[in-house]
């Protein structure tokens, strides 16, 4: 993985199916559609799913997805539209990834695809419906690449035990994502105070974003996310977000995705360093909008300076208001005139 902050992750899932569909052109070749898109905004890695829907769900597992978005009644359903790639496409879409300059994972949701991704990923990506997956987990984190997992529906112990398991084999480079399993997520339960909650809780992990909260037009999510401390951001991506069924309806596109890189390189140059100091664009407002003591009155060389003689006025350039109590009692030490602003060597 890339170092950057933060790492943009477009999750490509299966949306480019449909996009196949209606463009008349083959899976694949809208999978690398998408990739292009992707790349062209600045995304950072493109990541897809790989399963088979035998080995993902049973035939009696019921939807949990808004229906009226996706009307497929079963899981198994779904899974089985859109599990048509194997090994030899995900190894086409890794290189044509590569090829673009971006970074390629795809979610394994068993073994036999865990084993063979291994030699494509950059880093493994784990489903929070694997969370508590320990056996999977292990196997995954035993293969010695980065490790990153969404904890979406996860109590914080299922949390700290997959985090445990991870490090028990020997991984050593863990990311974990804050993520809400609700499609679409509502605004109101998106709960990004939990990004902080993980950071402070797991000091030693770096803590992500997986987002299913449907765009708005300024990306505020993911930039709240950002600020919040998320070093990793992912969301679905889509070419055409009208498009219906499965994730479309939450999924950012191309625009939504330039407008949150957009937005992540704003915060980080207003964010500036945390270093309290004067700044070298103040210095000339410092000087000039700050008090010196200045004098009420006209004083004769040799007056003796009392408290009613001074008054805090800008500019600073003189002697600042702190040293009152030094300046009160002493003589001037030259004729000044009223409104006269004091340095050093006059008194």
């Amino acid at each position: 993985m890339k170092s950057k902050r933060p790492y943009v992750i477009a999750e490509m899932g299966v949306n480019f199916y449909d996009t196949a569909r209606i463009m008349g052109i083959t899976p694949l070749e809208a999978a690398k559609l998408y990739i292009d898109k992707a790349a062209e905004v600045g995304i950072d890695c493109a990541k897809f799913q790989s399963y088979k829907a035998g080995t993902i769900v049973s035939k009696h597992s019921p939807a949990y997805w808004d229906r009226t978005k996706e009307p497929t009644a079963t899981q198994f359903e779904l899974f089985k539209k859109f599990d048509k790639f194997d090994e030899k496409d995900y190894q086409e879409l890794c290189d044509y990834t590569h090829s673009k300059g971006m970074d390629f994972t795809s979610t394994p949701f068993d073994y036999q695809s865990a084993d063979y991704l291994e030699k494509m990923v950059d880093f493994y990506k784990i489903s929070s419906s694997d969370c508590s997956n320990i056996p999977f987990i292990k196997h995954i984190g035993k293969k010695g690449l980065p490790v990153v997992i969404s904890v979406g529906a996860s109590y914080l112990s299922e949390v700290d035990e997959a985090i445990r398991a991870l490090e028990e084999v020997g991984c050593k480079d863990i990311t974990i994502l804050h993520c809400v399993l609700s499609y679409p997520t509502a605004p109101e339960n998106a709960n990004l105070n939990i990004i902080s909650t993980l950071k402070r809780i797991f000091p030693n992990i770096k803590v992500g974003f997986s987002d299913h909260v449907p765009p708005d037009e300024t990306m505020m999510t993911l930039a709240t996310a950002y600020l919040l401390g998320a070093e990793v951001i992912e969301k679905h991506f889509t070419l055409d977000k009208t498009i219906p069924g499965n994730d479309h309806y939450h999924s950012g596109d191309p625009s939504d995705f330039a407008k949150a890189i957009e937005n992540f390189k704003w915060i980080d140059i207003i964010k500036g360093s945390g270093e309290k100091t004067v700044l070298q664009c103040e210095v000339v407002s410092r000087r000039e909008a700050r008090r010196s003591l200045v004098l009420t009155r006209s004083l004769k060389k040799g007056d003796v300076i009392k408290e009613t003689d001074l008054m805090a006025k800008r500019p600073g350039t003189g002697i600042s208001p702190i040293y009152t109590e030094i300046v009160v009692g002493r003589k001037a030490l030259m004729d000044l005139e009223e409104d006269t602003i004091l340095t050093w060597d006059m008194v």
